[in-house]
């Protein structure tokens, strides 16, 4: 792997937060990713919701498979701007460990369950799953990840957690938070991919359920570009198939338009090294004309997919789950595991339970508790 000057170095690598002797045949940002694709909270992603939950359809996304298409996605544009591909990796592999169940909306119920206790954020929580809450080592919790993936997990933090993060672990990941300075060009790219991810398989998704239908994707032109594009190409073309194609040219531009976008901004920076280009400002980016574009997408796909009526009624109730169970736990802790139910922090230790669950298995333990039925299963 050749290497860019900008680019992140393991064996530059800040360290991790409890040594360890290297390994004979993978640097530390490979072994970031092992550990990770063989971490507990990464298996459970597979029964995680992203749009739509897991029951309601064998063939829709979840937290694993867009977690996949994100790492995907990463490393072919690593590797065209000479950037380290296995930190990408396992940045864009670990991003959603912390995520609820229920997606978005589980969050959101979680956050208001906890608000009077320092509230629930999903980022947030996938460095809490990787700095404390796995338990596979003898010597500390969590992974040990390296600062550079744990840096690119955190890709949001408000100033009062990042005080907290800085005052447990001085000028660690919180700091750059706190002083105004960017991630790793890696962390960056895993961000931006992130978002070609959802906004193209959101499409497929809403499509695939009969919520969205191709004559309303007319109102979007970063789709009905590419959907022209192939029709001229292959006129008799309809259904699934005309939808792939576009998707996939739609996918294909905006990896090459950042690709393009990013080198002409590091041209015009020319940052000397990783620290360097921490400095510099967001350097990962669409063209103005993309961004517009991936915009006026990202507002298409609120409107009419999260929005949804079919969407909406799922979501409320996913909430009234995720409420159902802090409540319910708050009263009798002794229906969570010991190591729950006998935290100093009772509260935390329940968002974390709760925050750990699969779709089906926070959906099943409702039912136990409350006797509600209020997903079919």
């Amino acid at each position: 792997m050749t290497l860019a000057v900008y680019a992140s170095h393991a064996l530059h690598s800040k360290g991790r937060r409890f040594p360890e002797p290297p390994a004979p045949t993978r640097d530390d940002f490979q072994r970031d990713r092992d550990r990770i694709v063989h971490s507990t909270a990464f298996r459970r992603l597979v029964y995680k919701t992203q749009v739509f939950l897991n029951h309601e359809g064998d063939l829709f996304r979840t937290r694993l498979t867009h977690s996949l298409e994100v790492a995907q996605l990463g490393r072919a544009i690593a590797l065209q701007l000479g950037l380290n591909e296995d930190l990408v990796e396992a940045i864009a592999l670990a991003h959603d460990l912390g995520h609820t169940p229920f997606g978005h909306a589980g969050q959101d119920a979680l956050n208001e369950c906890m608000h009077e206790h320092g509230g629930f954020e999903h980022n947030l929580q996938s460095l809490r799953v990787v700095d404390e809450l796995e338990e596979r080592y003898p010597a500390y919790d969590g992974l040990n990840l390296s600062f550079e993936t744990r840096e690119g997990i955190l890709k949001h933090c408000s100033r009062a957690n990042a005080e907290a993060l800085e005052a447990r672990e001085p000028r660690g990941v919180g700091r750059r938070f706190l002083d105004g300075t960017q991630p790793s060009l890696e962390a960056q790219l895993a961000n931006l991919a992130d978002e070609i991810a959802y906004n193209a398989h959101d499409i497929d998704d809403g499509v695939r359920s009969g919520l969205l239908t191709l004559e309303q994707l007319d109102a979007v032109p970063l789709f009905t570009r590419f959907r022209d594009d192939t029709l001229r190409e292959f006129p008799a073309l309809r259904g699934k198939r005309l939808l792939f194609e576009a998707i996939r040219r739609m996918l294909s531009q905006q990896v090459y338009d950042v690709i393009d976008a990013t080198r002409a901004a590091l041209a015009q920076r020319a940052p000397g090294s990783a620290d360097e280009a921490r400095q510099c400002g967001p350097l990962l980016r669409f063209s103005p004309e993309m961004r517009r574009d991936s915009t006026a997408l990202k507002r298409f796909l609120f409107q009419n997919l999260y929005r949804h009526p079919q969407v909406t009624d799922t979501t409320g109730r996913a909430r009234q789950v995720v409420r159902d169970l802090f409540d319910t736990y708050a009263a009798t802790p002794a229906e969570m595991p010991a190591s729950y139910a006998e935290a100093a922090d009772l509260p935390r230790a329940t968002a974390d339970y709760i925050a750990g669950m699969t779709d089906r298995y926070a959906i099943k333990e409702h039912e136990r508790l409350t006797g509600q039925r209020l997903f079919e299963r």
